[in-house]
């Protein structure tokens, strides 16, 4: 009887899908906004700190709503056809109070395709209820980039 002895055989390396979860992506240091703040208080903080828009947070720190670009400019033209052009709006007339947020164990994945089906273009992360930071789209593509090919 003949046996064959090929030794001990190192198993085969596993393609191990790495966790990417919007916590490991999110923007921490947040820029926010109170409902009293005016427009254009707003706006100067928008264009010095090169962001598109922010959280609004009220006296307690609990989220009440989203304040962009697009919500500053609809009162500033609103000012011009007025011929007011001084920002005396404030924040609480024209943030979106309907804020959809995202939990900080989501998947960028989870996260990107819930960039695709709406239309925002940053979601507030809340963490035990709180504002723990922000996750854009440009956050999202960060996390994919890093990605080694061999886990796609």
């Amino acid at each position: 009887m003949v046996k064959s002895f090929t030794g001990v055989r190192k198993a085969p390396e596993k393609n191990v899908a790495q966790a990417l979860a919007v916590r490991d992506f999110m923007t921490r240091q947040l820029t926010t906004f109170k409902p009293s703040q005016s427009i254009g208080e707003v706006v100067k903080i928008m264009i010095n700190k090169k962001i598109s828009g922010g959280p609004v947070l009220d006296e307690a720190g609990k989220l009440v709503g989203i304040i962009s670009e697009g919500d500053c400019l609809k009162e500033i033209v609103r000012g011009r056809y007025s011929h007011s052009p001084n920002n005396t709006g404030v924040v609480a007339d024209h943030m979106v109070r309907d804020v959809k947020t995202i939990d900080p164990d989501t998947s960028v994945f989870d996260a990107a395709q819930l960039f695709l089906n709406s239309r925002v273009r940053r979601f507030p992360v809340l963490g035990d209820d709180k504002l723990i930071g922000q996750i854009s789209q440009r956050d999202v593509m960060r996390a994919i980039d890093q990605l080694k090919d061999s886990t796609w």
